[in-house]
């Protein structure tokens, strides 16, 4: 297998999809015209083409002969994606309830904190059981891994 193109791929994605960034902030430091939504459509596009590119990259013969032998010496492949898709799915989703629920009660607490600062220990409670739910969500994925 080629080590240097597969290290050198992620470092080139990640520069692909955060070049507009950059170009935005340059053009905000040198005191130009910038167009947040032209910077937003780059960045999606540039998102979009790396992702493109990253999964053909396997198809290509730089990698298919390594694809081909381990895919045969994996056995049952389809228990084993299935096991990263649920491992995967318990933790995506676990970190999206954890987004709405804190979302939803940082804002209270903060509020609350604002009027009343005895209350911050109660408002801090209730954001971090908020937090608990990604805690549960990664300890299932732990025990679909490992378990």
């Amino acid at each position: 297998m080629n080590y240097v193109l597969l290290f050198t791929m992620p470092l080139v994605a990640v520069a692909a999809i955060l070049a507009p960034l950059f170009v935005g902030l340059k053009r905000i430091h040198d005191k130009k015209p910038f167009n947040r939504k032209r910077a937003v459509i780059a960045n999606i596009c540039s998102f979009f083409g790396v992702m493109a590119v990253m999964t053909m990259l396997p198809l290509t013969g730089a990698f298919a002969a390594e694809a081909v032998d381990a895919a045969a010496a994996a056995g049952d492949g389809l228990a084993d994606g299935l096991k990263y898709i649920g491992a995967a799915l318990s933790t995506g989703l676990g970190t999206i309830g954890t987004g709405v629920a804190v979302g939803g009660a940082a804002p209270a607490a903060i509020g609350a904190v604002s009027e009343n600062d005895k209350s911050f220990s109660k408002a801090l409670i209730f954001v971090a059981l908020g937090e608990g739910v990604a805690i549960y969500g990664l300890l299932i994925s732990i025990l679909i891994l490992f378990g």
